[in-house]
């Protein structure tokens, strides 16, 4: 579930743009919503608090008035005008809409005598101070006023908020009080609510108007870019007509009109080298072609000398012997050219048959007996006790052997070179290992360039064309296989030719492992095939 998530963000620079902006959008619009929102709160309450503060001055006043107008705390119509006074003070207008509740709560001294309380909607009844604040009580307690924002129920109304205030009144010569007011902020807290509402409806409308915005901007400069991507991968593929289309004269159409540009100058340089590389075909393939009479002339004139060498003095017959082998060599490299022009021109053609490789393998060991006997080299070849039998062509399988086996005898330096074939359900596979001059880093993948050598200096034993290994890994190729190389310089070498069991078939992995063996180490053996049995033990040049 991760994966194409993460591979979604990553192959998306327009879903990336738009997340960013809609997760910064979203910070932002939030914490300007909570500030403002916050603010307006904050305005509305303090509002109702100075009015409220009139209304208490005002409250006050009259309270300490109609009291004093009392013979004192005995006085029989003190109840009955604390009631009435609580009644009057809930009914006068003042803090907003909403009515308020008054409390009359008598000094310490006055024990007899109950608080008086009015909801203002004309409903007296008799409360206590417990719905007062205890700090905002001792703070009266103490001759001070003050206020508290409290959440709290009386007579038994449903929790509401409330900012209670509390002051103390002092009646001369016979007693105290202390007058409360609660001022509900249903209005204000409601309000509040819808302002928060607000905010919200249109910070979130705002915030997906910028995401679409985003993704808008952002579609007009990815498409852009997408375009040319799938012009690139077009003219990867070969369509080198294909071309953007320019629009206007903006930054976008400068980049179209650059990039068409480009790939005009591609595909004038593209078809300029396809030109060249075919006129050099043409001329590799007609030279070769062309030097066949003449060679094969100069063939029969060369074959009556060495066979008539023996009744030459010494220098010329030594001449006729040189004139023998280069000519061999000079055969060799033509039809190595012949072939890598075919190679070139895809004129090559496998001829694919059920062949069994192991008789491939010891002809092709056999063949170099007297070149490993004058370098001094041990030939040891593993293979399968039962016929390893592939679809392949029989003749290039051979050729590629020979590059392989030829070469490794040359670079062994008097060490022996392990030859090894190995078979699975879906692939065969030949291993030639030498433990000689080995391969610098690099170097694996230069091996298999035309005329390319590792040591230029190094004298050749079978006087080789520099093709070899090119028309190998070719081979190898047309049958769908591999052809690999690995090495450490002074550890030696080891070449591998992985060819499918069956023509046609896709190859996953090979029988053989590519490890390089140390000087005297046994050919390695791979975990992923069974252990073979030498077949006619150890082969000797």
């Amino acid at each position: 579930m991760a994966r194409p998530l993460i591979r979604t963000w990553r192959g998306s620079l327009q879903l990336r743009v738009v997340a960013v902006t809609l997760v910064a959008s979203t910070l932002m619009v939030g914490a300007f919503g909570l500030i403002a929102a916050k603010s307006i709160s904050d305005g509305l309450v303090d509002q109702r608090v100075e009015s409220s503060v009139d209304v208490l001055e005002s409250g006050r006043e009259q309270a300490v008035k109609e009291l004093s107008a009392l013979a004192g705390s005995q006085d029989t119509w003190l109840p009955r005008v604390a009631t009435e006074l609580v009644k009057t003070l809930a009914s006068q207008p003042g803090s907003g809409n909403s009515p308020y509740e008054v409390l009359l709560v008598p000094g310490p001294t006055m024990v007899d005598l109950d608080a008086a309380y009015h909801d203002g909607f004309g409903h007296p009844a008799v409360a206590t101070s417990m719905s007062v604040p205890d700090d905002l009580r001792a703070l009266v307690s103490d001759g001070r006023a003050g206020k508290k924002f409290v959440e709290t129920t009386i007579d038994d109304k449903p929790t509401r908020p409330y900012v209670v205030f509390g002051t103390p009144l002092r009646i001369a010569n016979w007693g105290s009080f202390q007058l409360y007011y609660f001022f509900p902020l249903d209005d204000e807290a409601e309000s509040s609510a819808i302002v928060g509402r607000t905010l919200f409806i249109g910070g979130t409308a705002l915030v997906l108007l910028l995401a679409v915005l985003a993704a808008l901007v952002t579609r007009l400069v990815v498409t852009p870019v997408r375009v040319a991507a799938r012009t690139a991968q077009r003219l990867s593929a070969g369509l080198l007509h294909e071309r953007m289309t320019v629009k206007g004269a903006d930054d976008l159409a400068r980049l179209a009109g650059s990039f068409n540009l480009m790939a005009e100058n591609l595909q004038q340089q593209i078809v300029r080298l396809e030109e060249m590389s075919r006129l050099q075909r043409r001329f590799t393939s007609d030279v070769s072609h062309e030097l066949r009479t003449p060679l094969t002339t100069v063939r029969m004139a060369a074959d009556l000398l060495h066979f008539s060498r023996e009744d030459f003095p010494p220098e010329a017959a030594r001449s006729a012997e040189l004139l023998q082998d280069e000519l061999n060599r000079f055969e060799d490299l033509l039809g190595e050219l012949l072939e890598i022009s075919r190679f070139d021109a895809g004129f090559a053609q496998l001829d694919a048959d059920a062949v069994d490789l192991n008789p491939i393998v010891r002809s092709v060991v056999a063949s170099f007996d007297s070149l490993a006997e004058r370098c001094a080299v041990e030939v040891r070849v593993k293979i399968p006790q039962a016929p390893t039998i592939a679809e392949v062509d029989g003749r290039r399988v051979q050729r590629v052997l020979r590059n392989l086996v030829g070469n490794a005898v040359e670079h062994a330096e008097g060490n022996p070179v392990d030859v090894e074939l190995a078979a699975s359900d879906t692939a065969v596979a030949v291993t030639v290992r030498d433990r000689g001059v080995g391969l610098k880093p690099g170097e694996e993948k230069l091996v298999f360039n035309r005329f390319w050598r590792a040591d230029p200096s190094r004298a050749r034993q079978t006087g080789g064309t520099g093709l070899g290994l090119s028309i190998s890994v070719e081979d190898a190729k047309l049958h769908g296989g591999w052809l690999e190389a690995a090495g450490e310089p002074g550890a030696g070498s080891v070449f591998r030719l992985t060819l499918p069991m069956r023509s046609g078939d896709r190859l996953l992995s090979s029988p053989l492992a590519l490890t390089v063996g140390g000087p005297g180490d046994d050919a390695g053996d791979n975990d992923e095939h069974e252990p073979q049995e030498a077949a006619g033990g150890v082969h000797s040049g």
